[in-house]
């Protein structure tokens, strides 16, 4: 469910016109739904509540939309922030974010995030590699600290899902092989600055079947055990995300959270341990749409193009996954066409969609592209030195810029010239 409907004619972002709205801020723009990612996350929050030893923890992927607001609405829910980067933990905690919620994962963590990470007394670190714990182990001993880790294990489970966003497979870059989790937490618990005391895996992002998922769970599951019965605590386990949102309005949905906790509480029954969830897009993914006007059309050998000012290094999911968003007129149109749909940028993959059925539109309209509020935003670059676009979060009738367009002159401000030149 999204906040974004027609209503007299044009669609609203909950109560605010977005053709209106694109007349203040200028296309392209992303707009956000306050009431969309609010109720997405308070749906998933209370559906896994209870689970495991009762108090889970839902640390959402900051990977997915780490606009501020975005991040501060979520963390006024209680929600926690599973980071990837030392920009996303300072994001995660300039907005609110407690440290007690953060969980810091990641392959490749440098020596000043993993300070920055325990400086800030962060809950956990998901460890994903034998390298990686001497690292952590040495920044630990030289901040005088002790830090709480899970080690992030490969369960070699195919996740059904796009190989580009697939994490869990057998030769997948994250993550150690679970064969050698028991001499890796041997490894770790020989480190007096670390405490091994959980575990971690994510298989893959925008899951639409639950079967892989319960697999990596129950592997989780077994391995606590034995770890346990070596004489090793443990204390947490994160399950990871990675449940899918519709992206297509003519297909049958994904599983809901009430499917996925359901089959969460299954693999889990009689777990001791604590729980936390990772889940990103289906929070944001369809509280945001890309709002795009119609630069002009024109006809090929056999093709239609319409051709719209948004472009790949806006939104880059359809060029680089192949991606499907719906794209509708934001004044609905009665007629129909067959179209691609295309951006500016001199590149054949900056194509949104190829002879798709669709509305009719001409110069001068509006579309947006829907579900566009994870993986939107936060991959956008200034290829062909376009300015990145604004973002603007709604919340009932009001709207605020929550970041603004850089407009050339800003851009070039980070140039210099060589001393030579």
């Amino acid at each position: 469910m999204d906040h974004f409907q027609i209503r007299d004619g044009v669609m609203h972002a909950e109560d605010v016109n977005l053709a209106a709205l694109a007349k203040q801020v200028g296309t392209p723009f992303y707009c956000y739904s306050s009431a969309t990612m609010e109720r997405h996350f308070t749906v998933f929050r209370d559906a896994v509540a209870g689970l495991g030893d009762g108090n889970p923890l839902v640390a959402f992927a900051v990977k997915a939309n780490p606009n501020l607001a975005v991040l501060a609405t979520l963390a006024r829910l209680g929600a926690g922030a599973d980071v990837v980067s030392g920009g996303e933990l300072a994001r995660a905690l300039a907005a609110g974010m407690p440290a007690s919620r953060i969980v810091f994962s990641g392959v490749g963590k440098t020596r000043a995030e993993l300070a920055a990470g325990v400086e800030a007394g962060i809950l956990q670190f998901n460890v994903e590699s034998e390298a990686e714990i001497d690292m952590l182990a040495e920044v630990a001993a030289a901040k005088g600290a002790t830090v709480e880790i899970a080690i992030r294990i490969n369960p070699a489970v195919d996740p059904k899902t796009h190989g580009k966003i697939s994490t869990g497979g057998a030769d997948a870059k994250f993550g150690i092989p679970w064969e050698r989790l028991p001499a890796a937490f041997a490894q770790a618990a020989a480190h007096p600055n670390l405490r091994p005391v959980g575990l971690a895996a994510h298989i893959g992002s925008q899951l639409t079947k639950l079967e892989p998922v319960e697999d990596a769970i129950r592997k989780l599951g077994d391995l606590a055990r034995q770890l346990e019965a070596a004489g090793h605590q443990i204390k947490r386990i994160d399950v990871g995300g990675g449940l899918g949102v519709p992206y297509r309005r003519d297909q049958a949905p994904p599983p809901s959270p009430a499917d996925y906790a359901a089959m969460v509480a299954r693999a889990t029954e009689g777990w001791p341990w604590r729980l936390m969830f990772e889940p990103g897009r289906m929070i944001v993914g369809n509280a945001g749409v890309l709002v795009s006007e119609v630069i002009l059309t024109k006809e090929g050998a056999s093709k239609h193009f319409i051709v719209v000012d948004a472009a790949m290094n806006d939104l880059l999911r359809p060029s680089l996954y192949n991606a499907w968003h719906d794209i509708l007129a934001v004044h609905p149109k009665t007629a129909r066409t067959r179209a691609t749909v295309v951006g500016p940028i001199c590149e054949t993959g900056d194509t949104f969609a190829e002879d798709r059925e669709m509305e009719d539109v001409a110069a001068g309209d509006l579309v947006a592209f829907m579900t566009a509020g994870a993986y939107g935003a936060t991959m956008a670059s200034t290829y062909n030195s376009r300015p990145l676009v604004p973002e603007v979060m709604v919340k009932g009738a009001e709207w605020a810029i929550v970041s603004q367009r850089n407009q050339p002159a800003a851009m070039l401000a980070l140039d210099a010239k060589a001393p030579w030149l």
